[in-house]
């Protein structure tokens, strides 16, 4: 079992769109579609929500679900249904974008996560590359424990299967990784690094897993990420 996520829109398209498109980097997930209103029109329905909530529960086996809603009435609405909810303490709703924050959501989940860490990872897909001077100051820098260069010879480059599959594995290992001086378990980090085919890609990681992170986007670089 995975924790289980519910998009909340105010458009059933924008939902089910938002979920197609999170299942093709999280095959695993339950993610569950709750948008417009019961006779399909733009809005929002507590019961549509609700039901969806309840169904995410049950296949989640009690690891429990992350709410992600698109705009105002969809939080107030997503919230009512938490409060209804027959275990409303499993029901985490996520302060996130939808889009972005569903596919980090997914991801985490697909990597094992608990609800706690999934929420997290929705919220922090709001990415805001470091300031230089966060890593260049005084003389705390750390030599990472493992590193390598590695050229991207898939013809999209670092698009957001790509991402997802550094990010997804990265998450289960102990150890703290840098893809060209960003973090490698946020799937916006490295999608915003724009790396196209034949850019290189330094892996810096420190911690007890470090050459096993390091080995892990060496081996998805060199296959091409299953694009080839």
């Amino acid at each position: 079992m995975t924790v289980g996520i519910v998009v909340v829109s105010h458009s059933s398209k924008i939902a089910e769109g938002a979920v197609e498109l999170a299942a093709q980097m999280a095959p695993d997930v339950e993610l569950v579609a709750a948008g417009g209103t019961d006779d399909d029109r733009i809005g929002t329905s507590l019961e549509k929500v609700l039901a969806a909530v309840e169904q995410s529960l049950v296949d989640s086996g009690g690891d429990g679900v992350v709410v992600l809603t698109d705009l105002g009435s969809a939080v107030m609405t997503a919230e009512s249904a938490m409060e209804f909810a027959s275990d409303p303490d499993a029901v985490l709703l996520a302060d996130a974008p939808l889009v972005e924050g569903l596919v980090a959501a997914a991801v985490a989940a697909q990597g094992g996560s608990g609800v706690a860490d999934v929420r997290k990872a929705a919220e922090a897909a709001g990415y805001r590359p470091a300031e230089p001077a966060d890593q260049a100051e005084g003389a705390g820098v750390v030599n990472p424990d493992a590193s390598g260069d590695f050229t991207l010879i898939n013809p999209l480059g670092m698009h957001a299967r790509p991402a997802a599959k550094i990010a997804g594995g990265l998450s289960g290992l102990d150890a703290e990784v840098t893809v060209n001086c960003v973090d490698g378990m946020s799937i916006m980090a490295l999608m915003a690094l724009a790396a196209g085919q034949g850019s290189t890609l330094r892996i810096e990681a420190r911690g007890k897993d470090a050459q096993k992170a390091v080995d892990y986007v060496r081996r998805l670089v060199e296959e091409g990420f299953g694009e080839l």
